[in-house]
């Protein structure tokens, strides 16, 4: 028998748990399937203790505290941000009316999936992650793992406590239908085509931790806008943890680029491969799989269901508050770039509310910019006359106007036979896989990390990177 939840101490919490006996109840039923699931599709790697940042409240003063920690003992906590008693719905036909405590009947449907849809991303990215403390580059590098891991797990929680607290049964048999989909499962895929995609080595990680992580933030910050605050808030504290994930993803690929570049000037060559780095060419094909894999998470570039849902307030745009229109999008038009069979390119006259993902693909398009700004300075710096990029967004695409189309990282539309000449050159064949996953042992000596990526400059919390952050079982 399960031994009864202590919310006051194993589960921090600001949605005075212990007062609600009904959520207690449902709680307890889910908890134990959540540490069967950790048990059986968490990290493999076994660990003593990993120096790990652990939410403990939402306050200015310090939301966080860091300390060596078990696994399996991590205080998964249920955080919202605090609440803002006057806050209104700031976008579609509802604007302006006070935001929403409850769910609205005619939204239940709707709002269920999206936290569903939400939900479902948190312990998928935990599964493709799992096998890799087996071949860390540096302790740093595993705490980090970890802590993303844990994180998520968090995330998972946080959609799991809005299922449990306002859709009843119905909501309770999600909560067990996100533990019971895995990732990559033939029977029982998640839901989203990139959570199903294997994450076999560092490189990859740190690839997914900025371009798909970052999806992330862009998806949570128009739930963040959503009328019903209880999402709201939820989304809100979310994103200062996702801001770390990023954070790993974006120094983990200057990273590598630094340790390349060091490479190239030390041998002169760019043929690299050798030395046991990664050629940059590599790192651009693993850029235009991960970036064009995370643009298909925005879905279609039209949408009647986003437009709904923007009309209904239940996702609004990323940060709606600055945007300087009227925030219902009813009488405004835009255009969409298309491609042609005869392999020119077009534009479509439509909706501005029928393109809410494009808008919102846009934002993150701009936001990767900076890392490759940040990622060509570092070989500029190196006087290496190279430069990675983004590939045109049409790239590689299985999902909206371009998806049946073939797209160079030009932009040329290609017919199937030349893209299938072609694009070993763009994308990670097999051979650079495995000469990539050759390059990954395990270096867990303090102080010490693998040949092929460069130490981060500094440590995590002030602590320097020899510190011990991960004490192996």
């Amino acid at each position: 028998m399960a031994s009864p939840i202590n919310y006051d101490e194993k589960i921090p919490n600001n949605v005075d748990l212990s007062s609600d006996r009904r959520l207690q109840r449902a709680l307890e039923g889910w908890q134990p399937k959540f540490m069967n699931w950790w048990s059986e599709m968490g990290p493999t790697l076994e660990t003593h203790d990993v120096y790990l940042r652990t939410a403990v409240s939402v306050g200015r003063a310090g939301w966080a505290h860091f300390d060596h920690v078990k696994l399996d003992e991590y205080r998964w906590g249920i955080f919202l941000a605090e609440r803002e008693q006057e806050r209104r719905i700031g976008f579609g036909e509802h604007r302006g009316e006070p935001v929403w405590q409850q769910v609205p009947g005619e939204y239940r449907a709707d709002l269920q999936r999206l936290i569903v849809i939400q939900g479902d991303t948190e312990p998928a990215s935990v599964e493709q992650q799992r096998h890799l403390g087996l071949t860390a580059p540096s302790l740093y590098d595993l705490r980090n793992l970890f802590q993303v891991n844990v994180e998520e797990g968090r995330h998972l929680w946080a959609m799991v406590y809005l299922l449990h607290a306002y859709f009843g049964r119905e909501g309770r048999d999600q909560a067990e239908d996100l533990l019971l989909r895995n990732s990559g499962s033939p029977d029982s895929p998640r839901i989203l085509g990139a959570f199903n995609e294997e994450t076999a080595d560092w490189l990859a990680f740190y690839m997914f931790t900025y371009f798909t992580d970052r999806d992330g933030k862009y998806q949570l910050g128009t739930l963040k806008e959503s009328a019903f605050d209880p999402l709201s808030r939820t989304c809100e504290f979310m994103l200062k943890e996702e801001a770390h994930h990023m954070f790993v993803g974006t120094t983990g690929v200057d990273r590598v680029v630094a340790r390349s570049a060091e490479l190239i000037r030390e041998h002169d060559t760019f043929d690299i491969a050798p030395h046991g780095g990664i050629p940059l060419e590599i790192i651009q094909k693993y850029i235009n799989f991960h970036y064009s894999v995370s643009l298909d998470l925005f879905g279609s570039e039209t949408s009647t269901n986003a437009a709904n849902y923007y009309t209904a307030g239940l996702k609004g745009r990323w940060q709606e508050g600055r945007r300087k229109d009227d925030h219902k999008l009813t009488d405004t038009g835009g255009l969409l770039e298309t491609p042609r069979p005869d392999g020119t390119w077009g534009a479509e006259e439509l909706s501005t509310i029928l393109m809410l993902n494009l808008d919102l693909r846009n934002e993150y398009i701009a936001d990767c910019e900076h890392g490759v700004t940040r990622w060509n300075r570092i070989l500029a710096e190196a006087g290496i006359d190279r430069k990675l990029r983004l590939p045109h967004p049409a790239f590689n695409r299985h999902v909206g106007v371009n998806s049946a189309f073939h797209v160079s990282p030009d932009g040329e539309i290609l017919d199937e036979a030349t893209w299938t000449r072609a694009s070993d050159k763009w994308l990670p064949t097999s051979q650079d896989l495995t000469f990539v996953q050759s390059l990954m042992r395990p270096v867990y000596e303090r102080g010490k990390i693998a040949s092929w990526v460069a130490p981060p400059t500094n440590g995590i919390n002030g602590k320097p990177f020899e510190y011990e952050y991960v004490h192996l079982a």
